[in-house]
């Protein structure tokens, strides 16, 4: 469960950036002079689509992670056996009298 936890915990702190930023944009963008709500909304979309892509990617690992440990059932794969095949044997020849 380790990526699905950092993309929630992304998501949280996204949703947290987003509804500070249309409050007071200043406030998450301090290192601007004239940040505006429309970069606020520009950076939250990019780190939504990240957080979504974090997210599906963490599912898919852990059910590749559970497929992998699951135990592989003796009746469903059979167990291959050597069956006996007969061989022809060459007819030998009757010795020639002389």
């Amino acid at each position: 469960m380790g990526l699905t936890l950092h993309a929630i915990n992304l998501g949280i702190i996204t949703l947290i950036f987003f509804a500070v930023g249309m409050y007071k944009p200043k406030w998450p963008l301090f290192f601007m002079e004239k940040p505006s709500r429309w970069l606020i909304t520009s950076i939250t979309t990019v780190l939504f689509m990240v957080t979504m892509t974090m997210y599906g990617e963490g599912i898919r690992q852990e059910k590749m992670l559970k497929k992998r440990k699951e135990p592989v059932s003796q009746a469903s794969v059979p167990v291959p056996t050597p069956t006996p095949v007969p061989v022809p044997v060459p007819a030998q020849e009757a010795p020639k009298k002389k």
